[in-house]
């Protein structure tokens, strides 16, 4: 079916803090929609929140135990009928290359059932709306503040603002990455940016608290991108970014980051680990550990220079990128994460998608920590490496 161009232009044409009014009045002309809603997922991802004026919003929806968390999880149109009101509800993802916005939910009189078509129809719609939420996030705060189930902390708001999102895919790769505590993260960071032949992923953990390490990362990471959309070496991008750490903070303050570039032709891989968040590999059902030779973290000494590693990645390959607040978190009488529960957690999210991994690990972390207070953030990183068919579309 073609895709929705009378929703697309209603969209393109929307102020920024309408868009969604006009989607839904679209939506409800197009198919006589007796309801539409928009429901994003919180920072936590955890539960869907409803799009609307705070704080006249109608409560959270969990992802674990829904139908619209079903549609989130599976990435797939999920259909729920009330006979009595001869009425069903279409609860559609609502994501962006891969990363994953949250769900509509579009109530239709049932009649003999929801046709495909109308579906598939919804569906290109919903692609068409994720779209437009993203372009006008950056000039409104309407679906920013809907993902809030808490208040954000400012060291929190910082960071996830300087996140490239939770989950992206293409055809070679699927990524997802999440960061815990939600509402009060400030030190651990992941970035990545990707091209026609290679796929840069940066993972950072910032020393210090709150604010401090938020303000750390934030230079750190911009220091990165801006070198590497100068066109430079891997190698060339960890030493500037070192200088620019150090010119700040003259060595007291630093951080550890491991630095990817993937060629995506070929699956070779440059790597730089300077001062080493832990990096698995889930090869062929065997879970182990990459080994890296360590280097300085970032902005600890001045004129550090950094040598690249090389290994192969084959398609099939898991790669995990764990901060320390994985590795070393303790629980309620002081025993490390570490080795076996974390191999177990590798092991028990082997069949779920890359965009789902981190979640479901920093869910079991909780269970291992227990309700007391993080005494550090806590990151996960997953890539699914799928590999370029040859002779394929490029």
């Amino acid at each position: 079916m073609h895709r929705p161009s009378a929703v697309e232009r209603a969209l393109r044409e929307a102020a920024p803090h309408e868009v969604f009014d006009v989607f839904r009045s679209t939506v409800v002309r197009r198919h006589g929609a007796l309801a539409v809603d928009l429901l994003l997922v919180d920072y936590a991802m955890t539960r869907l929140q409803p799009v609307g004026v705070l704080p006249h919003t109608r409560p959270p929806v969990s992802v674990y135990d829904s139908a619209p968390g079903r549609a989130f999880g599976a990435q797939e149109p999920q259909c729920v009928r009330d006979r009595s009101a001869s009425e069903a509800t279409v609860y559609l993802p609502v994501s962006v290359r891969g990363d994953r916005l949250g769900v509509l939910g579009v109530t239709l009189p049932e009649g003999d059932g929801v046709a495909p078509a109308v579906v598939e129809d919804l569906q290109a719609c919903a692609d068409a709306l994720a779209h437009e939420v993203v372009v006008a996030g950056r000039d409104t705060d309407l679906f920013l503040q809907a993902r809030r189930a808490e208040r954000l902390t400012l060291a929190a708001e910082m960071q996830w603002q300087l996140l490239p999102g939770r989950s992206c895919s293409r055809p070679e790769y699927s990524l997802g990455a999440q960061l815990e505590p939600a509402y009060a993260i400030f030190g651990d960071c992941f970035d990545w940016s990707a091209s026609a032949d290679d796929l840069y992923v940066t993972v950072s953990n910032g020393m210090g608290e709150g604010i401090d390490a938020a303000l750390l990362t934030n230079l750190a990471v911009n220091a990165l991108r801006n070198a590497r959309r100068a066109g430079l070496s891997l190698e060339d991008q960890a030493y500037l970014a070192d200088q620019a750490v150090y010119a700040q903070y003259r060595g007291d303050r630093y951080l550890s980051t491991l630095l990817f570039r993937f060629h995506v032709p070929t699956g070779r891989v440059e790597m730089i680990d300077a001062g080493s968040p832990k990096v698995w590999r889930v090869r062929r059902g065997v879970i182990e550990t990459v080994e890296m030779e360590a280097q300085m973290p970032l902005g600890m000494f001045e004129d550090t220079e950094y040598t690249a590693q090389h290994f192969e990645v084959e398609p099939g390959d898991r790669l995990l990128f764990i901060s320390d607040g994985v590795y070393d978190a303790l629980s309620p009488d002081g025993v490390k994460y570490r080795l076996r529960a974390l191999a177990a957690s590798i092991n028990s999210t082997r069949l779920l998608p890359a965009s789902q991994v981190p979640r479901v690990m920093l869910q079991e972390l909780l269970g291992h920590r227990g309700a007391g207070p993080a005494e550090d953030d806590s990151l996960v990183l997953c890539l699914d490496w799928l590999g370029r068919v040859r002779g394929g579309d490029r």
